[in-house]
């Protein structure tokens, strides 16, 4: 038989977090590596998606998305950046941030087209590229602080550079880019004429003070920014898989054209409960950062006693540890001793990297777990 695979896919490798969730599976281990809440979110809005369901709203919805969410959508933007991106040209509702971030790629790279990713990055960041037939270029976040020099970034750029993609508060380092960090990639973006895809998923999740910025508020930037996010992280319900694209009129047409083939539409009941839930999210969100902040604040003051010394995050549910010295090879070794041997499943981040070998001396830990979970995987790492 002729080779059935695409010559596209033939470098995707298997996901690294289904690897590890069967591992964990397998082991019967505690797993703080799968990047999703191990409990559910909240009641009153599972209960608006039961009654979205009693009143007959089951069948497909418009494909940009319901407009009460769509209008939701915009009006927390709005409010909370004063950004006014408008329901009926700007937004777009889709299969959870995934899909958002493949149409939104697939809508605007050409073959050969080369587009840099900071790593480490999200391993869909890199997938999409290359589906799409792009080069994907690199730049590292280096440790301690996870930084980036910009001149090495504006080095990168060059005639065949069509677009930046950006993810913060960040997965897997819970960096918070700054203004100043933004604003540099603004410039060389205006000067050489670049997209932005701006990965915002985590964006109520900040910790310690540090806000979260989108770059498409920065001058000259709404114009050339896809900003992408997720109401599945914002409201704990990932599986419901609502995700939205906000972007120009061009850009959202060039997105929809894709999205269309894509999924058509999504989950029509979610939709209407995640639209009341935006229309709440001042009653929300105080209560939904501080049982995260505790999390937080938990993990990273008990992986202290352990040998895995932790970067205190600044955003996301997610928490870097450095190896002990000399116990281990690399990352791999480590997460699969863990999970084998001591019962935890956590992720190597060298499936992040492709430039730097920083990922090979880490662990990615997710504390958006029960604090039974929480303690029990720390009790393993301490007992190591």
């Amino acid at each position: 038989m002729r080779n059935i695979e695409a010559d596209r896919i033939k470098t995707l490798p298997t996901s690294i977090f289904s690897t590890m969730s069967k591992l964990a599976v397998e082991h019967e281990a505690v797993n703080l590596g799968q990047g999703f809440p191990d409990f559910d979110g909240p009641e009153w809005i599972i209960d608006e998606a039961f009654r979205a369901m009693k009143e007959s709203k089951n069948q497909y919805a418009p494909s940009a998305g319901i407009m009460s969410l769509r209008m939701a959508i915009g009006n927390i933007n709005k409010k909370y950046y004063d950004i006014g991106w408008d329901a009926e040209t700007n937004i777009t509702v889709t299969a959870g941030a995934t899909e958002a971030l493949y149409c939104a790629i697939q809508a605007i790279i050409n073959p050969g087209d080369e587009v840099i990713l900071f790593e480490p990055y999200y391993d869909a960041h890199k997938a999409d590229v290359i589906l799409a037939g792009g080069i994907p270029r690199f730049i590292t976040l280096k440790k301690p602080a996870f930084d980036f020099n910009a001149n090495e970034l504006e080095e990168l750029i060059n005639p065949k550079t069509k677009a930046i993609i950006l993810n913060t508060p960040h997965n897997p380092t819970g960096k918070v880019f700054t203004n100043a960090e933004l604003e540099s990639i603004a410039a060389l973006a205006v000067k050489s004429d670049l997209i932005i895809i701006s990965d915002e998923v985590y964006e109520f999740l900040t910790f310690d003070g540090h806000s979260h910025i989108p770059i498409a508020t920065l001058p000259g930037m709404a114009g050339r920014t896809i900003t992408i996010s997720s109401t599945g992280k914002t409201f704990g319900m990932t599986g419901w898989k609502i995700g939205y694209a906000c972007a120009n009129a061009a850009l959202t047409d060039a997105i929809r054209k894709v999205h269309q083939w894509t999924t058509f539409a999504v989950n029509t009941p979610a939709q209407h409960a995640m639209a009341k839930a935006f229309n709440d999210i001042e009653n929300y969100l105080p209560d939904f950062r501080l049982k995260y902040q505790r999390k937080r604040d938990k993990l990273y003051e008990a992986l202290l006693q352990t040998e895995f010394k932790p970067h205190l995050p600044q955003g996301s549910y997610f928490i870097m540890v450095d190896l002990p010295p000399d116990r281990y090879e690399d990352d791999i070794e480590a997460a699969k001793d863990l999970v084998i041997n001591h019962g935890l499943a956590t992720i190597p981040p060298s499936a992040f990297y492709t430039k730097s070998d920083e990922g090979g001396t880490m662990l990615r830990l997710c504390f958006a777990k029960r604090d039974r979970t929480l303690e029990s995987g720390i009790e393993k790492l301490k007992r190591l």
